[in-house]
């Protein structure tokens, strides 16, 4: 991965940009060294039929190597989660759910089951798991805890 080569995201939306989702790019953007391309578009809805919008999706989730899922999405549009969960694992996409943020919650079973990985609200965690999930690279960090004992 390099700024030449970045990793490809899709961020599961459903036409409109939550806070979630936003934080998802403030986790993103503190990343040293991490490169990437976001793919999925909420701010431009498809005008037209049901199927019209999931084909839009589709098109965004194409050309991802990760899908970066938002359980919080599940409580108010459950079906435009459910479908963009399946196309994704129907593509052979890894799906990275986040766990809901700010409260001790599990994901529901059913995206739960979608998940290839399941990761806290943690920069580091997030970055790990996708390098891991879209490239095959192991990161190896270690976290180095200093104490002084006297």
């Amino acid at each position: 991965m390099s700024q030449a080569n970045p990793i490809r995201l899709f961020i599961t939306h459903t036409w409109e940009m939550s806070d979630d989702y936003l934080r998802v790019f403030e986790y993103l953007e503190s990343a040293r060294n991490f490169f990437y391309k976001n793919y999925s578009t909420p701010d431009k809805p498809v005008t037209g039929d049901r199927e019209a919008l999931r084909e839009d999706l589709r098109r965004q989730i194409a050309p991802a190597e990760a899908v970066i899922a938002l359980p919080g999405l599940y409580d108010t549009q459950k079906d435009l989660l459910t479908f963009q969960l399946l196309y994704a694992q129907a593509s052979k996409k890894p799906v990275i759910l986040m766990k809901p943020f700010g409260i001790a919650k599990e994901p529901p079973k059913a995206i739960l089951e979608l998940a290839t990985d399941v990761v806290q609200w943690d920069e580091r965690a997030l970055v790990d798991s996708i390098r891991e999930h879209a490239r095959q690279e192991k990161t190896g960090r270690w976290d180095t805890i200093e104490f002084k004992l006297d």
